[in-house]
């Protein structure tokens, strides 16, 4: 399988090498009025093959700014086809002159990929608060809970955003907040690591801050570890927040608050099923699992949980990703329902790697638990 990934992304970077190398030896035969010399010829070859070696290594900023500038000018090639077949025999036109020299001088895919850059670099440091209510027919009151995943703290986004969303939060009055992994990463310092759990201290709740290990916090991608698993655990609970992994606790004899560990971890963390990690719970009450990964689903509504809040996958972060979910089937971002068991995920607070978001939004994410119990 693996050999098989490795043909596929050959063959698509040197596809789009091709494709790089005739675009810009149409871009620079407009500019130097049809001659070519071998200085341009080398350039051209220059960039092809930069743009092959991009493709393959796509985690990292200029691979992604590449490849949207490549797929934006595939796009315009495609309308140009198009385009000439709607106004065959209407080169004479002005307007089909002024569209040969656009298309030609290569400027629009620039400009276009530059405002969707924008965009999504302004969209990285907008955080949207999003609201779900979830109805229950067990004897409860009502709960809100807030759930924060994916901060990715001090790595792509300004951290005097999560400072000052700390206020919002707490006008909220929540009853329970979930922190739901991926709050620190392979970027982060020791120091800010330390940060970022004193900032959540500051987080007023009626039952308490909960925390959920993701895929990242233990720094596992990197040989450069700039704290260890001690360390972090050690910053977590001294600022009064309680680590659930495959462990749960019960809140005002109503609700059952269970956290998974990461299922990244597998293996490593002997990660329990769902149904162990409820053996000795009271399903009477109101099952809340939090999961960093969005997965199981079934099986957790198997086990009987009523609740699953997750986080993980950015809700895809760059378009088109979020195709690439669809096809594999995996929950990426929103409400889903699995039999009796509701499953929100959240797009997460910030994102991951680059700076920019052009799928969905950063948010916390309110959940108004709705109970038959006469408040």
């Amino acid at each position: 399988m693996v050999i098989i990934m490795w043909i596929i992304m050959a063959a698509v970077a040197v596809l789009l090498g091709i494709y790089v190398y005739v675009f810009f030896r149409r871009v620079f035969r407009f500019y130097s009025k049809g001659k070519t010399n071998k200085v341009l010829q080398v350039f051209q070859t220059i960039l092809a093959v930069a743009a092959g070696v991009f493709s393959v290594n796509i985690w990292n900023g200029i691979s992604v700014i590449l490849l949207h500038l490549i797929f934006s000018a595939m796009l315009f090639d495609l309308a140009a086809i198009i385009l000439r077949k709607i106004f065959a025999g209407k080169k004479e036109k002005t307007y089909y002159r002024i569209a040969h020299i656009l298309y030609h001088c290569g400027l629009i895919p620039a400009i276009t990929v530059f405002f969707i850059l924008l965009y999504g670099f302004l969209n990285m440091e907008n955080i949207v608060r999003t609201e779900y209510t979830v109805q229950t027919t067990k004897d409860i009151s009502d709960y809100k809970v807030v759930l924060i995943t994916d901060t990715h703290y001090a790595t792509i986004q300004d951290t005097d955003i999560l400072k000052d969303s700390i206020s919002e939060i707490n006008a909220q009055n929540p009853d329970i907040v979930i922190l739901g992994g991926d709050i620190v990463e392979e970027g982060t310092s020791h120091e800010k690591m330390q940060e970022v759990f004193e900032i959540f201290q500051k987080i007023k709740s009626n039952y308490g801050v909960f925390y959920v290990y993701g895929n990242h916090d233990r720094q596992p991608y990197t040989d450069k570890r700039t704290y260890t698993d001690k360390e972090l655990t050690e910053a977590i609970t001294k600022n009064g927040i309680v680590i659930l992994e495959d462990t749960f606790v019960e809140i005002n004899e109503e609700l059952i608050l269970a956290g998974r560990g990461d299922a990244a971890w597998g293996n490593d963390s002997g990660r329990a099923s769902a149904e162990e990690l409820l053996e000795k719970a009271d399903m009477k009450k109101y099952i809340i699992v939090a999961d960093h990964q969005p997965v199981e689903a079934a099986e957790n509504n198997a086990a009987g949980v009523d609740l699953e809040l997750s986080g993980h996958t950015h809700a895809g972060q760059i378009w088109p990703t979020e195709y690439f979910f669809d096809v594999m089937k995996m929950l990426r971002y929103g409400r889903y329902q699995e039999g009796d068991c509701t499953v929100i995920v959240s797009s997460g607070f910030a994102g991951w790697q680059y700076p920019i978001r052009t799928q969905e939004h950063c948010e916390y994410v309110v959940i108004n638990i709705q109970g038959t119990k006469k408040q």
